[in-house]
């Protein structure tokens, strides 16, 4: 097994610092971005075969893209 990186993990503390607040906003800037970019309608949704799911899933993320190079292009 090849190991790629090493993260080590920051231990808690009672009292954080800025440069964790810091990543932490960036972290929660980041997922609260990737809401933004793709839009996939709330609800469960039952599908009568995986092929009919994987088809509702590709046009949610057509959509998606469509949209987002949209407002890229002005």
């Amino acid at each position: 097994m090849k190991t790629v990186g090493r993260r080590h993990a920051q231990p808690l503390q009672l009292h954080a610092t800025g440069a964790w607040l810091a990543e932490g906003a960036r972290f929660s800037e980041a997922i609260c971005g990737l809401s933004r970019m793709c839009f996939f309608p709330k609800g469960v949704r039952r599908y009568p075969t995986h092929q009919a799911a994987n088809h509702d899933w590709e046009i949610c993320l057509a959509q998606s893209m469509a949209k987002l190079a949209a407002g890229r292009a002005g």
